[in-house]
């Protein structure tokens, strides 16, 4: 079925999947949860002044996005793995609207990322490099090109994807993240809390961005 084209909170857009009953963001503000989540508990929290981010589930694009636009802000240059199993088609990219919602170059940063080849490594500004990778992160068992300090764990939530969210998946993430790094996402769940505490995580409940109360942080 058609991904279905919806505003969200703070006016950026997100696509609802009517075979999963879910959005790729939340209705509360997809842009505004973005940056709480990933950014703000995520980027801004580790203090690598040239991180290597490992993102699940690049989706549309808008993590990459608003990582970018932090990087060159802080002056840090950021190597950026993201991996998708299924891309959206360039047809619904071109609906989206945060490019717009950037004006500084917002527009140009956003097609240039979407524009990257697959499985090829791309400097896309002095600040963000990105290697996209067209893979199921489930059955992945290629090398990465490098350890990573931060993990951006965005797949659909773990009731309506439970299989990305397993032990299994969760201890691997930990074995290959560099020390001192750092996992975000947006759930809260007691479950995936008690498998990260299992893979070694140490767990901490953050406040969570609009229309959440907490989301989850591990630090290794």
């Amino acid at each position: 079925m058609r991904p279905i084209l919806k505003k969200t909170a703070d006016g950026s857009f997100t696509y609802y999947l009517p075979e999963l009953d879910e959005q790729y963001h939340s209705m509360n503000g997809a842009v505004t949860e973005s940056r709480h989540v990933f950014l703000d508990m995520g980027f801004e929290y580790h203090h690598a002044q040239n991180p290597v981010i490992l993102e699940v589930g690049f989706g549309t694009g808008l993590n990459a996005l608003v990582t970018a636009i932090r990087a060159e802000v802080s002056g840090r240059k950021v190597f950026y793995i993201t991996m998708e199993k299924y891309p959206l088609e360039a047809q619904f990219i071109k609906d989206l609207n945060y490019a717009h919602l950037f004006p500084e170059g917002g527009i140009e940063l956003f097609a240039a990322i979407h524009e990257c080849n697959w499985e090829e490594r791309v400097k896309v500004t002095p600040f963000f490099e990105i290697y996209k990778l067209n893979a199921d992160f489930i059955t992945f068992n290629g090398e990465l090109p490098q350890n990573y300090d931060i993990i951006y764990f965005d797949a659909f939530g773990p009731d309506k994807q439970p299989e990305m969210w397993t032990q299994e998946n969760l201890t691997r993430l930990y074995r290959d993240l560099n020390p001192e790094g750092v996992f975000v996402t947006y759930s809260a769940k007691g479950e995936v809390r008690r498998r990260l505490q299992t893979a070694g995580f140490r767990t901490e409940r953050l406040p969570g961005p609009p229309g959440k109360k907490e989301m989850l942080r591990g630090i290794k």
